[in-house]
């Protein structure tokens, strides 16, 4: 089986402990439990307003993700005080994300194609300084070539659009979108970038977007620590993980 590897994103362990302040929930300890239930990978995203994970955070996580030999992915917008802070950590790997203050959660992909002179030279630091570089793009054939073309070696697709229309029924734009991830992924794939996918998947949507042959690694957070509050963070990875796994097969 191609196995796909399951990444969880904890930020919002932390949104709950700064809703009240304090020092819990505890992020470290959320990463922590879910490495122990065998996921493959920690991510959070370290935001300029920190409204979330904040610095002490990251620093803990890495540490974790260090004691289990297990990757720490940085989600970072594309800064120089990001960049400082990814070449100071060094992580397993930085996934370069969109960001407004507005924004309650990422709402696009990055403008790759649209930025390049930014981009671009944030993924030869990153590269250069033996980090993964990861962009956070649309299924958007143009943003693919921009990835290849600035010698990204990953690309994560936002599944957003996706994963909102089959909630909302829409299933003529769940086509639509799933035909664009298809391409994008095969598109990817073809110029030798890794495929991931992440944003708003649960247990729904995460059964046909496994069935994509080229997606190497899935993304998830929100959902997977919102069921946690009803079965806990264990059982919510393990389900995930095996309707992962049977799609798979």
């Amino acid at each position: 089986m191609n196995r796909i590897r399951l990444g969880i994103n904890i930020d919002h362990i932390a949104t709950v402990r700064n809703a009240r302040g304090g020092h819990a929930p505890d992020p470290a300890r959320g990463a922590r439990q879910v490495l122990e239930a065998g996921v493959d990978g920690i991510t959070a995203h370290l935001r300029e307003d920190r409204r979330h994970v904040i610095d002490k955070d990251i620093w803990a996580l890495k540490a974790v993700c260090d004691e289990f030999g297990k990757p720490l992915n940085f989600e970072m917008a594309v800064t120089d005080e990001m960049i400082g802070i990814a070449l100071d950590l060094k992580p397993h790997a930085c996934c370069l994300v969109p960001e407004r203050r507005q924004e309650r959660t990422t709402e696009g992909g990055l403008d790759v194609a649209g930025n390049i002179d930014v981009v671009g030279p944030a993924v030869a630091r990153l590269n250069a300084a033996g980090i993964r570089s990861s962009l956070f793009i649309a299924t958007d054939p143009l943003q693919v070539s921009a990835a290849s073309n600035i010698g990204a070696p990953v690309v994560e697709f936002h599944t957003g659009a996706l994963c909102d229309a089959w909630r909302e029924g829409e299933r003529s734009i769940v086509e639509t979108e799933m035909k664009k991830l298809e391409w994008a992924a095969h598109m990817a794939a073809e110029v030798g970038i890794e495929v991931h996918a992440g944003h708003g998947i649960d247990y729904d949507t995460v059964t046909f977007i496994s069935r994509v042959p080229q997606i190497k690694e899935l993304n998830i957070g929100h959902f997977l620590i919102g069921e946690a509050i009803f079965v806990g963070l264990e059982a919510s990875v393990s389900r995930m993980r095996h309707l992962m796994d049977a799609a798979r097969l």
